[in-house]
């Protein structure tokens, strides 16, 4: 309905009955300007659907959270969810979690956890649950009430919305996310003249014409009648005022001086005000606003106070002089400094202070280590929009740029770092702006460019002494050359994004370039290295719950990474599933990918090809999802394995074709050399079986990253052996021995010897000593689980 038309009163009316039967009431308020911590509409209900009267203290918080997991209202898991929402401090366990999941799953738990309260209470109480004003909900409060009006569909609840005609957000896309709940909707049209005298009988007995006239002036809007009603019953008036703002600036002139001073001061701060920050900006600490609510003005609301109607609290605030306005404003950012960033910014923002943009950029910086990345977009979108010089507008359009990192948005991020780069002033900020651009253009697959972009960030982060930017600098660079197959290179910027890390005294980017020293010296073929180096890393993220960077780094320990290469495949397999219960957990795409697979290698070893090809599936789905070509290259040729371990040679030359194609495009040195060595041993063409081959064997001379030697020999040895070339399997068996010299593997190790022995039997060879190898080496695999090599072995061993 129209404002002043009686959604607040039909909701109150609402409420008296929803009590009578045996209900109980949760409500929450959806302000326009004013909203201090903890005090959205959503929280609100969260604190009342807990128990929480007046929102309740830390420990009072802790306790009603403690009580809902106990309860069963929610599980164990979604404490770290309900912690956000009650703005409690996360645990370090917690905090780890919620740092290593991306944005939609954080947002996506809080609405569960929200609708699982609903569900919670009603199953002890049937509940009304009322948000008012919702025209001024953002998007993220919309989601959440999609999600409780789901859920009040199937328990004994009723939730109740209001909102203005004009800015009704509840639009087809709304409706359509309530997945067929039902809706009704009430519009609310203005009073009929018998239902304006009756609300008119129960103010005054002035004389019928002047009722009349109130009457038809209001025209059947009955905040409005009401008002004139009120201002009728506090003076004798020989006119009707016209609209509802001269109406209360009339009730506010016959307010005492003090009590006028304190309804605007009120304005300043909100529909809803707290009586300390009113007394700060009167500077009169004893003031009490019982003229207010005895005017009808202002109602109580828990420990604070409520305008009776936002229109009144419009109608205030428009009254006063702008230099007035402006101090009020000045005098509150200045009360909220220091524990409310948001209404800080906000308040110097009306006051019109040359540091609002700043102040947005801090209130955003304060969301955003709270994991509030939406609510910090806005509000650095605020700050932008005042935002008067270069350098300001480059730090918001930075830390915008940094948030789109964080969510996984790389050609967000790129094309605000772009424009960021025209407001950089100096040097400092454009090298600054140049690493981000950078790293966007990371996540874009655009990895010759991020390499040149680096270029030309270097000079000025070494001039400028900036050792945090130079530790990212060469993290990133050292992530760039891993796929390009740069492999000492990569080593090299890790090492030096280490020294910059520790100079910094940033543990974040010691974690990060431990990381990335992990991945070089699994790239350059040191595995036992990279898993000590990799375990420093955990040790370090598990200090600091720096979530995101071990889930980024767990499946590197997992099946296709370490302990995969060390034979454990036990181990490997645990550490796949772990790592892939991690990243759904925390909705981590990127290592998500990685964990299924290393999932799939291991069940590919162990010879459960069905698992295999069902995490290939999800990988294919997650790369698809996040663009990554690079990564659909390798998914593809995996499956292209797992058809020739089925026997379809033909789908698996196809399928390692199109891999092929799309490794040239992303960065062949990645996994071009193993996918050629599966694309040689599934051709039935020899011209291409040789060319693949030789291809292969040309890039490994020119160095790649690890895994494609180990690939390239293993498979190469294999195809070699089913084609009968033993001279080939005996090369490669002694390529990968020299290659894997300095740290022999035992899982290399194996696929030598029983290369060897193999080729040696194909040979003629049946003397003790081979039959003797073939056989440790049948029972080898036998122990281990490696049910891929022993079709060979135990055939060698039958025929003898």
């Amino acid at each position: 309905g129209e404002a002043g038309i009686g959604k607040t009163r039909l909701v109150e009316e609402f409420a008296a009955l929803a009590a009578v039967r045996g209900f109980a009431c949760h409500k929450g308020l959806v302000l326009d300007f004013g909203v201090g911590k903890g005090q959205d509409a959503v929280r609100a209900l969260v604190r009342s659907l807990l128990g929480l009267a007046g929102g309740g203290d830390k420990a009072a918080r802790a306790a009603a959270a403690d009580r809902a997991v106990e309860a069963g209202w929610l599980e164990a898991d979604a404490r770290v969810f309900l912690n956000d929402l009650l703005d409690l401090p996360q645990p370090l366990e917690l905090r780890a979690l919620y740092d290593a999941m991306d944005n939609a799953t954080r947002n996506g738990g809080k609405q569960a956890a929200v609708a699982n309260l609903v569900r919670g209470s009603s199953a002890a109480q049937p509940i009304l649950v009322t948000v008012e004003d919702i025209h001024w909900a953002d998007a993220l409060t919309l989601t959440q009430l999609a999600g409780i009006a789901s859920t009040v569909a199937d328990c004994p609840a009723v939730l109740v919305m209001t909102s203005r005609v004009e800015g009704d957000p509840l639009d087809r896309a709304w409706r359509a996310s309530l997945g067929g709940s039902p809706l009704t909707t009430m519009d609310l049209q203005p009073l009929r003249a018998a239902e304006a005298e009756e609300l008119a009988g129960g103010f005054i007995e002035a004389g019928g014409a002047f009722v009349r006239d109130c009457i038809a002036r209001a025209e059947g809007n009955p905040l409005f009648l009401e008002q004139l009603l009120r201002n009728a019953e506090e003076g004798v008036l020989t006119e009707v005022p016209g609209s509802i703002q001269s109406l209360v600036l009339a009730r506010m002139d016959r307010l005492e001086p003090r009590d006028k001073q304190a309804l605007q001061a009120a304005s300043v701060l909100g529909q809803r005000f707290a009586p300390d920050a009113l007394r700060v900006l009167l500077e009169d600490t004893a003031y009490d606003c019982k003229a207010l609510v005895a005017h009808f003005l202002v109602r109580p609301e828990g420990d604070g106070y409520l305008f009776a109607h936002a229109l009144i609290r419009e109608g205030v605030y428009t009254s006063l002089l702008k230099a007035t306005r402006c101090a009020l404003h000045g005098r509150a950012a200045g009360w909220f400094s220091g524990h409310d960033p948001v209404l800080w910014a906000q308040h110097l923002d009306r006051a019109e202070d040359r540091n609002a943009p700043l102040a947005y950029l801090e209130a955003a910086e304060g969301q955003a280590a709270l994991y509030r990345y939406d609510r910090a977009q806005q509000l650095v979108a605020r700050g932008l929009e005042l935002a008067q010089d270069d350098a300001t507008r480059f730090a918001l359009m930075a830390f915008s740029g940094e948030l789109f990192l964080s969510a996984g948005q790389g050609q967000a991020a790129v094309e605000i770092f772009r424009a960021a780069l025209d407001s950089a002033a100096g040097d400092i900020q454009t090298c600054r702006g140049l690493i981000g651009l950078a790293s966007g253009m990371r996540l874009t697959d655009e990895l010759d460019e991020a390499l040149r972009v680096l270029d030309r960030a270097e000079g000025p982060a070494k001039s400028n002494g900036l050792n945090l930017e130079l530790a990212r600098l060469h993290h990133l660079r050292g992530n760039l050359y891993f796929p390009l197959g740069n492999i000492d290179g990569c080593r090299e910027e890790h090492e030096l994004a280490l020294k910059y890390a520790r100079k910094s005294g940033s543990p974040e980017w010691e974690a990060q370039a431990l990381g990335g020293l992990g991945d070089a010296e699994y790239a350059r073929g040191r595995l036992l290295t990279a898993h000590k180096v990799f375990i420093r890393c955990f040790d370090l993220c598990r200090e600091h719950g720096f979530g995101r960077i071990e889930a980024a780094n767990f499946g590197m320990i997992g099946g296709g990474g370490t302990n995969h290469f060390m034979h454990d495949l036990d181990a490997a397999l645990a550490s796949a599933l772990s790592a892939i219960e991690m990243s759904e957990r925390s909705g981590h795409a990127r290592a998500a990918l990685n964990a299924q697979f290393g999932a799939s290698q291991v069940y590919f070893d162990i010879g459960e090809l069905s698992k295999a090809e069902a995490h290939v599936e999800r990988m294919k789905a997650l790369a698809e999802r996040l663009g990554t070509r690079r990564f659909m290259a390798r998914c593809l040729h995996h499956e292209g394995r797992i058809r020739l371990a089925q026997g379809n040679r033909r789908e698996a030359a196809k399928l390692c074709r199109t891999a092929m194609e799309i490794s040239r495009e992303t960065g062949i040195g990645y996994c071009g050399p193993l996918i050629l060595a599966t694309l040689a041993r599934a051709t039935n063409d020899a011209d291409e079986r040789a060319e693949a081959l030789s291809e292969g064997e040309r890039m490994l001379g020119e160095g790649s990253i690890s895994h494609n030697y180990y690939e390239f020999y293993i498979e190469g040895m294999e195809g070699a052996l089913e084609r009968q070339d033993w001279r080939l399997v005996e090369r490669y068996a002694e390529e990968m021995e020299a290659f894997t010299r300095i740290e022999p593997l035992p899982r290399t190790d194996f696929f030598i010897a029983r290369g060897r022995a193999l080729a040696a039997f194909g040979r003629g060879s049946r003397d003790d000593a081979t039959m003797g190898e073939i056989m440790r080496l049948r029972d080898e695999a036998k122990r281990i689980g490696l049910t891929i090599a022993l079709p060979a072995l135990e055939e060698a061993l039958g025929k003898e």
